[in-house]
């Protein structure tokens, strides 16, 4: 048994491009059969480009399945699942939170990472993302022979967990997919990291989705916290720039730090 990540781009989206692409084109020349005139030209012109458009976005998609699929040669997901799961060392008995796990691929390698502890993955598993359940995360665990994993259903804006009940949490391209106050969401997710204890959250941090995440750094160390950093992953950590771009994955970091003393 093979463990089944699932890819970021599903192969759905894929062929709902190529149906677009498909069925412009077929619209155009249905048209220019049977009508004449100026409103022919229009409505050709028209469907024609948009079959183009479809037809440019099946290739992107085709490109992103490729790039992030498990089982290819760029393999991206698994670079930054492997990536963010190297900032989380925990001793025996230690806990690990990870918010949005998806298939849970990132709670799995924070788990075969550190053996002794124990990590939690929560998702909400909505119908925008069918194809990723808990049973997935669960088959996926026992495919790769992890026992120190649970996964359960959870809110990422409302943490159903105390204050300060974990020794590190981690993320992967989570909070930008919700709407709202994001860097609230970061700091909900903070609030259940015990003082001493690790964070390593990814996710598209541009001022766009984030507003000015500098100002969040400072607001983290004037907290108390240690050690914070938002690292660039399109450097060539994760991605190339180039990628990063094409992908609109640009503004894609790690934030990264340890949970000091908080300061009244």
């Amino acid at each position: 048994m093979r463990p089944d990540y699932k890819n970021w781009m599903p192969k759905g989206m894929i062929w709902s491009f190529l149906g677009g692409a498909i069925g412009c084109a077929a619209v155009a020349v249905i048209l220019s059969l049977l009508l004449n005139g100026t409103l022919k030209t229009v409505l050709v012109i028209v469907f024609t480009v948009l079959a183009v458009v479809f037809c440019g976005m099946t290739i992107w998609a085709a490109l992103m399945h490729r790039a992030f699929s498990y089982d290819g040669k760029r393999q991206m997901s698994r670079q930054i699942i492997e990536g963010t799961a190297a900032y989380v060392k925990l001793l025996a008995d230690g806990r690990c939170l990870d918010v949005g796990c998806g298939s849970g691929a990132l709670s799995i390698a924070v788990a075969k990472r550190n053996p002794q502890a124990q990590v939690v993955g929560i998702d909400r598993w909505g119908k925008e993302y069918a194809s990723f359940s808990k049973q997935l995360c669960e088959d996926n665990a026992r495919a790769e022979g992890v026992r120190n994993t649970t996964f359960r259903q959870g809110d990422a804006t409302h943490l159903d967990f105390p204050d300060e009940t974990f020794d590190a949490v981690v993320s992967n391209y989570v909070y930008h997919n919700i709407p709202g106050d994001r860097q609230q969401y970061l700091l909900e997710t903070l609030r259940t990291l015990k003082k001493g204890g690790t964070f390593a959250l990814h996710d598209i941090f541009s001022k766009s989705k984030y507003g000015d995440m500098q100002a969040f750094v400072r607001q983290l160390n004037d907290m108390g916290y240690r050690k914070v950093e938002l690292l660039d992953t399109t450097d060539g950590k994760f991605m190339t720039k180039f990628e990063a771009t094409w992908m609109g994955l640009s503004g894609s970091a790690l934030l990264t730090g340890v949970k000091g003393i908080t300061r009244k």
